[in-house]
């Protein structure tokens, strides 16, 4: 694609004011995206498990993993020809992608072309990793945090409404989601090729970069005893809760006999709760509190939430103790999650900062692929179904991680303590 220097940009002329016309626009396609993919999240389990798929609890599980495994290897190429080629053209690419894969998912009438759609979605699925190289792009150096806070806010809002239209959608249809998510995609990705300017300066000499295989950097990550630990329990936490991402709408559908309009409306208030945790409560916590102590706080929190799932139903708490296992699960996440992103940004040298972020999130990525194939070798019973005890030994599998997590955070946070310079 050709690039007219007219429409370049970059952090020096961004410096003066932060809401510049290109981050609003970044703003809005992150947006726009993030609902599309809110919108599978709450309604693919009830999809895959009905006609004509009739797919298991481990294929379910399969389904959820395949993409993040898609994501974890093929983000840093798209990354890369970001660099070489443009953000706007990779956007374009991711988005376009992305619809195609929505479209394969609501026109599919076998489970294997569920699992292409999937696939499709997650080799294409790297337009968040783009968006955040854009937003760096744009920003300069004072404005970058709050650009990417920027980045977190988008991603927050198209999680709350992202379900909260796919439960209205689904009562046309449970493929109708995703129709709608392929054409938001579609617009979205015209509307970036026209109006988006692009970020890159082309003929600057390029960075030289060190191929790294991300299986050696999260490893090697482990003999830096402070990051180590963060990056352990942000892998631990990540995991747990992509279990419980993966299982929870399966455990309505069992013991709640939930559909996928009220499914959708649980996750949206899911994100609501995480939205006052993390913009409202955890400022105010991390002042008094600090990143150490809410890293602990939230891991236990996590833990005991997830253990009371199981022993919830209809005859016992009903909906209102689902609320609140929820809510509590929620702002457990929100205190440890950011805490940890916290934490692994000030122990990092100024000019490690990208790679230690990077090396956390890849992890992260790992653990979305290894949580639901967890969780979909767990709520799988001999029958190929769920039950009462494969729902007791996923949300404990999760909370004994869970608790794994914050034994490690404790031991992380007396040893930040015994540090002279913390």
């Amino acid at each position: 694609m050709d690039q007219q220097p007219s429409n370049d940009i970059g952090p020096k002329e961004s410096s003066d004011k932060f809401f510049t016309t290109p981050l609003v626009i970044i703003f809005i396609t992150i947006f726009i995206d993030l609902i599309g993919f809110g919108m599978v999240i709450p309604i693919l389990p009830y999809y895959a498990e009905t006609a004509p798929f009739n797919a298991t609890p481990f294929e379910i599980g399969m389904l959820f993993s395949v993409y993040s495994w898609m994501q974890f290897f093929f983000s840093p190429v798209l990354g890369r020809l970001s660099d070489r080629y443009g953000r706007r053209p990779i956007l374009f690419m991711s988005l376009m992608g992305s619809a195609v894969g929505y479209f394969v998912l609501g026109i599919a009438g076998t489970l294997a072309m569920v699992f292409i759609g999937r696939i499709l979605g997650g080799i294409t699925g790297g337009s968040i990793s783009t968006a955040q190289a854009y937003i760096a792009d744009v920003t300069s150096k004072e404005n970058r945090a709050k650009g990417m806070g920027l980045f977190g806010a988008a991603f927050g809002l198209g999680f709350i409404l992202g379900p909260a239209i796919a439960g209205i959608l689904s009562k046309y249809g449970v493929q109708v989601p995703f129709y709608f998510a392929a054409a938001l995609s579609l617009v979205n990705a015209i509307a970036l090729l026209f109006i988006l300017p692009e970020s890159v300066k082309f003929g600057a000499v390029p960075a030289v970069r060190e191929k790294r295989n991300r299986f050696v950097d999260i490893i090697e990550s482990f003999g830096e005893p402070k990051f180590g630990l963060i990056n352990l329990i942000y892998f631990l936490l990540v995991t747990a809760f992509s279990i419980m991402t993966y299982a929870f709408v399966l455990f309505t559908m069992y013991r709640f006999q939930f559909n996928a309009e009220q499914n959708g409306y649980l996750f949206a208030y899911v994100g609501i709760v995480s939205i006052i945790g993390q913009g409202f409560l955890f400022g105010r916590l991390v002042n008094h509190l600090g990143e150490s102590r809410l890293v602990a706080m939230g891991c236990v929190t996590m833990a005991v939430s997830l253990i009371t799932f199981p022993f919830i139903g209809p005859q016992f708490g009903g909906l209102a103790f689902l609320l609140i296992a929820t809510s509590f699960l929620s702002f457990g996440n929100a205190m440890a999650s950011p805490s940890l992103t916290s934490l692994a940004s000030k122990i990092s040298a100024e000019n490690e900062q990208g790679r230690a972020l990077g090396i956390l999130q890849s992890g992260a990525s790992l653990a979305r692929a290894i949580g639901p194939t967890i969780g979909g070798v767990l709520l799988n019973n001999s029958l190929n179904r769920i039950d009462n005890s494969t729902v007791l030994r996923t949300f404990g599998t999760a909370s004994v991680i869970m608790f794994v997590a914050f034994v490690a955070a404790l031991y992380f946070s007396r040893f930040m303590r015994s540090q002279p310079t913390v």
